[in-house]
């Protein structure tokens, strides 16, 4: 089970929680970084389309293991660039369950491939 922990006095945010605690829990499922890639290997055409394809991409592992997005208790998003916030929240914000997990957002200079702008990667526990 998993309880999101947002203390009193401090900021809540639709798009995380401060904390996630997880009790009674069976599994652990770590997601290693899904990018903005379809099954063909087609990178996505710009910041929208590939954080869809990188949140399906992980939503698929969750199925995969039997869970879904609820079951995220901390997810980690990379940017190749500021400037992409506002289309990756567009397009992936309304993917997370509510209320949000743990959530960091980091901006980095590249990832595994030029062409590629987003990457997550999360823990989910069932």
């Amino acid at each position: 089970m998993l309880t999101m922990i947002n203390p009193a006095g401090y900021p809540v945010s639709p798009s995380y929680s401060q904390g996630v605690e997880v009790t009674s829990q069976e599994r652990l499922l770590f997601i290693s970084g899904q990018v903005g890639v379809d099954a063909q290997g087609n990178v996505g055409k710009d910041i929208g389309e590939q954080a869809q394809l990188a949140v399906a991409n992980m939503n698929a592992v969750l199925a995969e293991a039997g869970m879904d997005n609820r079951n995220l208790a901390k997810v980690t998003i990379y940017l190749t660039d500021e400037s992409l916030l506002p289309g990756f929240m567009e397009a992936a914000a309304s993917a997370l369950p509510s209320p949000p997990p743990a959530t960091t957002l980091l901006i980095v200079k590249a990832l595994a491939g030029p062409s590629l702008l987003v990457e997550i990667e999360a823990i989910a526990a069932a």
